[in-house]
Order: C-alpha cells, then structure tokens, then sequence
C-alpha cells in the first residue's frame, strides 16, 4: 500500500485490506522511508510533529508478537495529551472512536531539553533531559489479530494512535548521573490495574534494560536512519512498555501505580 493508502485507513480507523499487496515494505529499512513519506502527508496537512515513540523495547514480549527488535515513530500534537495533575495522581478520559484495535501501555516519557550530539553516550544522553512522567501509549493495529511483520509495525506509524503523559518531573529529582538514574529506572516497578483488578507488573529494566537505555538506542537508530529528523528540545519521547499491551473497551477504567517517586496515571474509556 501507498503511504497515502495508509493515512487514509489510519484516519477511518479501518484496518488493511485482506488483499493489500505484500510485503508492505521489502524489508524495516524501505518502511522506515514510507513511514517518513507517511509523516510529510501528515505534516502538509497541518500536523505538527510532537516528539517518538518507541517500540517493541521489551524483550518479554518479542516471542508473543514475533517481533525482535525495537521500532520507532512519530507522535503527533493530534494525539498527544498532557493530563491535568491532582495530588499525586494523573486522570484522563479517552475516546476509542476510529482506533484500530487498540491497546494499552504503561511507559515512562521522556521530555528533551537539547538535541543529543551525534553518537551520544548515556551521559551525553542524561545532560540533553529535561523531565520524566508516567505515560499510557494507546498503539493500534490495521492487520487482524495483531499478527504482523517487523515491517508492517513501522510502515504503520509504528502502531501509534494516542500517548498520554502524567505529571512532568524535573530529571533532577531523580538524579544528577546517567548510571544513578539508570540504576532508578531499572529498578522501578509499575502495577497496571484494569478498574480494580490488577492485571499485570512490569519492571524498567524490561525495556532493554531500561528506559534510559531504550531512549539511547533510539537516538543512536534515528542518528543512522537515512532522511530521519533529529531529536529536538521540546521533543516527548515514550520508550516502550513495561508490560504486555492490553485490549481495550469502552467503559473501561485503568490505572498504572509506578513506584515513587512517580505518580499515578489513571484513564477512563468511552
């Protein structure tokens, strides 16, 4: 399919067509270029690019999506959300309308304060943050039954349809060393709860051994990706799940509970 094929089942919320031409992409490298061509249609129609998401970081999950590498897109200000705070907790209510399959991430999001030089260590990398939060990324897939290839995720928007983010912290409360926040992040744990039923744990270090690691092997994939815009102060960056992604209904309700000094995310669905 054309990158215009794509935005328009993108925007219907359709999914792909059972005899779309195959493969969608020869192989991750040529999605990569339709994904870029997918992001200058969306761009002259007004869009505004808002910052990435990351993709496929957490290793637990590879098997189950035959999936085995990490993925990278945009994120719009069309789908970006800031969430108003109350006390130590964020909530949002979100509309499924014209989402395709979607499901639900906890992830940790980064908010960049400089670009990153070319090759950036992780301690470059620390220096170049600006804040942290709590994040629900909503990912989408236009094949059935999110079977798919490596490709197709890439070729389609790398499954990106909302990004929620919670309460910004000042990298600083965190730490003031790459290694002291890496060794944070590793360790954090969230609690996904689907109303009051908890569904699922996930630590940092699944997402390539942690969230600050994924947002370095993203940088250093962008760096290298031919046509690829560099990452810029003001870019939102999410990196990933901390567990699997979970199907979502209208009329649900859910909540991620990360250790502190984090806080809460809640989100209710129609």
């Amino acid at each position: 399919m054309t990158p215009q094929a794509v935005l328009e089942h993108y925007d219907r919320g359709l999914p792909w067509p059972a005899d779309r031409p195959l493969p969608i992409a020869a192989n991750v490298d040529a999605a990569y270029q339709q994904a870029l061509a997918l992001r200058a249609l969306r761009i002259a129609r007004g869009e505004r690019p808002v910052g990435y998401k990351i993709g496929f970081t957490n290793r637990t999950i590879w098997p189950r999506y035959e999936v085995y590498a990490p993925i990278w897109g945009t994120v719009w200000h069309t789908t970006l959300t800031r969430i108003s705070s109350s006390g130590s907790s964020s909530a949002a209510e979100l509309s499924l309308d014209k989402l395709c399959q979607p499901r639900l991430e906890p992830e940790i999001v980064f908010g960049m304060a400089a670009t990153p030089p070319q090759g950036a260590t992780l301690e470059e990398l620390f220096r170049c943050i600006a804040w942290l939060a709590p994040g629900f990324e909503i990912v989408q897939s236009h094949l059935p039954g999110w079977k798919f290839s490596a490709a197709d995720t890439v070729a389609d928007g790398a499954l990106h349809a909302r990004l929620l983010v919670g309460n910004e912290t000042s990298v600083g409360r965190f730490a003031t060393s790459a290694q002291a926040l890496d060794e944070l992040l590793g360790r954090t744990r969230v609690r996904l709860y689907r109303g009051d039923a908890l569904v699922e744990e996930g630590k940092g270090v699944n997402v390539l051994d942690g969230p600050l690691h994924a947002l370095h092997h993203f940088n250093q994939e962008l760096q290298r990706c031919p046509g690829a815009p560099a990452l810029m102060p003001g870019d939102v960056v999410t990196t990933g799940t901390w567990t699997d992604a979970w199907p979502l209904e209208p009329g649900q309700s859910w909540r991620a509970e990360f250790d502190a000094p984090f806080d809460s995310l809640g989100i209710a669905l129609r």
